[in-house]
């Protein structure tokens, strides 16, 4: 059984009440390590340039009413990540360089995948997003990071994924339309978001103090997608590479803080038609290979602003954001997806590091890939969405997630949330789902 100092003998379950006295001790609610600074020994690690992590999120969804499947239940995914960060300028007098390991390890189960959406074609967004990229261990972070010209440039070059710098956006919310880079949420195939990394180029320029511009160059590599292949290094698989720029702009108004984000993303590798065939007739209909494009892009645009204050502190107010991504649609099922939010952070005097989150979003189904799928049914002699072979058609998906975080201590964060997903995976047919959540979110 844990032993813990007298004067910090508290139970995890009453971690919110209780004030340590100190907080280099475990549970303190004013440390940022549910296990403490180890007597002062974390601390003295930063200090030389050592930063160990280990965090966990864990997410419970629970279809409350509506659904494919109307048969209630709960289930559970998880995630833990091992990080180390150094900075070599401390360590090795290496002026300005950065090094960055993380592992990370998913397994759980998602009740998006059966009980929100039709099996026969899933669906787009997840009400929980820790969930997927198969239940394995993945190297998700290998990296070093170096300024020059007084900090102006910046080149970043291992292995990590696009959303960790394009397209990026904040993961409070639990439903997958609300967190992350988005751009890999719908073009999944060839944008690979968190926990899958692949080798990449990534080079930064200050233009100023509040605007810069960033280009990259990731491998686009399928098989780093696949579960068995969490720790490869070799580029075999390869098909081409993704090359997104953008341009972010941090400024503040009226002492608040912003930022804004435009972006575009090219893929030199071959995509798939999502309809026709060679020779220009739907591929449904004529039993063809669907054509192939020799490449694949798509724009999004983002926009996070703080808009209220409380008194003169910054840390507590009202913050909106808005995010936007549009793509091919000759090869690309999503041809463009919005949502827009709010999060309220500080919402009560007694409770000033809480928060309050609300967002909607809309994912719309290319017309192509829906005329497809009505084609196929065709071809296939079935009307009967009832019938186990009928491919349902996909149209539009729309969301939206309540959440209410309790920050328990600098450790630990707990989100109770209530989504609502109408048209589950773009198909009328399925009942709109009310789904209730739960976000855990720890520093060990």
């Amino acid at each position: 059984m844990l032993q813990l100092p007298k004067t910090c003998y508290i139970g995890v379950a009453l971690a919110a009440l209780a004030t340590p006295t100190c907080a280099s001790e475990m549970f303190a609610n004013d440390s940022q390590w549910m296990l403490g600074d180890w007597g002062g020994t974390r601390t003295r690690l930063l200090e030389q340039g050592y930063d160990f992590t280990l965090g966990y999120t864990g997410e419970m969804g629970s279809n409350l009413h509506g659904g494919y499947d109307h048969d209630r239940t709960a289930r559970y995914s998880d995630q833990f990540t091992f990080g180390s960060h150094l900075d070599l300028d401390k360590i090795l007098g290496w002026h300005d360089t950065e090094v960055q390991l993380t592992i990370t390890e998913r397994h759980g189960d998602n009740i998006s995948n059966d009980r929100i959406n039709d099996p026969r074609v899933g669906g787009f967004t997840s009400a929980q997003e820790v969930w997927g990229r198969g239940e394995t261990w993945r190297l998700t972070q290998m990296w070093i990071k170096q300024k020059y010209f007084d900090g102006a440039l910046d080149v970043k070059f291992g292995r990590f994924g696009e959303g960790e710098n394009f397209n990026s956006f904040p993961c409070d919310f639990q439903n997958l339309a609300f967190c992350g880079s988005q751009v890999g949420n719908w073009v999944g195939g060839i944008w690979y978001n968190w926990p899958v990394s692949q080798w990449a180029l990534r080079v930064r320029y200050n233009l100023s103090p509040t605007l810069y511009a960033q280009v990259g160059v990731f491998e686009q590599n399928p098989s780093n997608l696949e579960s068995g292949n969490g720790f490869k290094l070799s580029g075999s698989g390869t098909q081409g590479a993704v090359m997104p720029v953008e341009l972010v702009w941090s400024p503040r108004v009226k002492g608040l803080k912003g930022e804004y984000r435009a972006g575009y993303y090219y893929s030199n590798a071959k995509a798939h038609d999502v309809l026709k065939d060679s020779n220009g007739q739907p591929a449904a209909l004529s039993g063809g290979a669907y054509r192939s494009s020799s490449s694949k892009h798509g724009v999004w645009l983002g926009a996070q602003q703080q808009v209220t204050a409380l008194a003169s502190d910054h840390s507590r107010g009202l913050s909106l954001f808005a995010n936007a991504t549009m793509h091919d649609k000759k090869t690309n099922v999503i041809d463009n997806y919005v949502q827009a939010g709010l999060v309220f952070k500080g919402p009560f005097d007694a409770r000033a590091k809480d928060d309050i989150g609300f967002a909607l979003a809309r994912v719309h189904v290319n017309p192509g890939y829906r005329k497809n799928a009505r084609l196929a049914n065709q071809a296939a002699g079935l009307d009967d969405y009832d019938n186990p072979g009928f491919l349902p058609v996909q149209d539009t998906e729309y969301s939206a997630e309540l959440y209410y975080g309790i920050h328990v201590a600098n450790w630990l964060t707990v989100r109770p949330n209530l989504q609502y997903i109408r048209h589950p995976g773009g198909v009328s047919q399925v009942d709109g789902a009310l789904v209730g959540g739960l976000k855990i979110q720890s520093s060990f």
